[in-house]
């Protein structure tokens, strides 16, 4: 919606501005959430929540064409991890915790393959589609800010660790799991692994629509197709163009520093061993998600179900159904009690009519 209506929103800085750090710091949050969960669909749902932030980070600098491009990569580079996902899954017999996979590679030949191809696009390393796609949002956020540059590089270096942190628990080291596990690891059937390897391909060629000018002139050719939609902010947006010579540097420092935060985090967790200890800290604040779902809980559910608990049963059945239901037992017991009139004797009935005779006479009188 906000690339559609790209020309409002152009014209509208400070909204841009809020898209902008909002995306940003929904990239960042969940990307250091991702950092520390042990669950492997976790921690692709988080990181697939990290890549919509650079997507609206890239609306927010009004690199439209950018944000686009990226939402094209990462359908394919993410597709591609979860199926590779759910093709461990399957072989783990249901275990979806990194903890108890390890040395997969061995027995899951493409699936550990199609996977790498994944992890690198989603790392942003040339020239797998990711890289093309990130890297004109950064360069963007250079243009508009060098904060959100820096910022965004952060948010990239992070899904570099998390993803080869995956991978190498995953698929390198010892396995962890129990012999039966074991046992059960297979390959994937066709049905699985033929998907996977499209997708692996995708992932690999997909970012050749859309080369940066640095690279090869006119060969953006998803810009030139979205030109028509793009135009006129592009023109508005023109004063934030950069140098080619500073584009160069910063496709090398944020590549370099990607691949060596790649390259260690592989490192780090290729002969990963189960930890017993108990995670304390800022890692123990991470693992737990930022708390995020206790605050949630605290600060909205537990107060939205008291307030609801007091509706129910003060609000609810105190006032409005005492209301309602002594209006009833208020006619039920009136009419019992005139019932009492109707004794079938007349000379009771001769009585009171006297009587309200008198009652009318008297009223009458003193009524003037």
């Amino acid at each position: 919606m906000i690339a559609r209506s790209n020309l409002m929103y152009t014209h509208a800085p400070i909204t841009m501005t809020v898209v902008a750090i909002i995306g940003l710091s929904t990239a960042i949050l969940a990307a250091t959430i991702a950092l520390k969960q042990n669950d492997i669909k976790k921690v692709l749902a988080y990181s697939t929540v990290s890549q919509l932030g650079y997507m609206f980070l890239g609306l927010g600098i009004g690199a439209y064409t950018g944000a686009v491009f990226h939402v094209m990569t990462h359908a394919f580079f993410k597709a591609l991890l979860f199926l590779g996902a759910g093709s461990v899954i399957h072989a783990m017999d249901g275990e979806q915790d990194i903890r108890k996979m390890g040395g997969l590679s061995k027995h899951m030949r493409i699936t550990y393959i199609t996977f790498f191809i994944g992890c690198v696009a989603i790392a942003g390393i040339p020239p797998f589609s990711g890289f093309f796609s990130k890297d004109e949002i950064l360069s963007g956020a250079y243009a508009r800010n060098p904060v959100l540059y820096i910022i965004g590089l952060t948010g990239a270096l992070l899904t570099a660790f998390y993803m080869f942190r995956l991978l190498a628990m995953t698929f390198t080291g010892n396995f962890r799991g129990t012999n039966e596990q074991l046992h059960h690891v297979h390959e994937s059937p066709p049905a699985i692994t033929i998907p996977l390897i499209i997708l692996a391909f995708l992932s690999i060629v997909g970012g050749l629509v859309g080369i940066p000018e640095i690279f090869m002139h006119n060969g953006h050719t998803l810009s030139q197709f979205l030109n028509p939609i793009f135009n006129n902010s592009n023109a508005i947006l023109a004063r934030h163009e950069m140098a080619h010579q500073t584009e160069w540097i910063l496709t090398g420092v944020s590549t370099l520093l990607i691949i060596g935060v790649s390259i260690w985090a592989w490192n780090k967790f290729k002969r990963y061993q189960t930890e017993t200890r108990e995670e304390k800290g800022l890692t123990k604040l991470l693992e737990n998600k930022w708390y995020v779902d206790e605050l949630y809980d605290n600060i909205i559910v537990r107060p939205l179900k008291a307030l609801s608990l007091f509706f129910n049963n003060v609000i609810e059945r105190s006032g409005i159904d005492a209301l309602v239901n002594g209006v009833g037992k208020g006619i039920n017991y009136g009419s019992r009690q005139i019932r009492l009139l109707q004794s079938g004797q007349v000379g009771a009935y001769i009585l009171m009519m006297v009587a309200g005779i008198l009652v009318l006479f008297i009223i009458q009188l003193f009524a003037k």
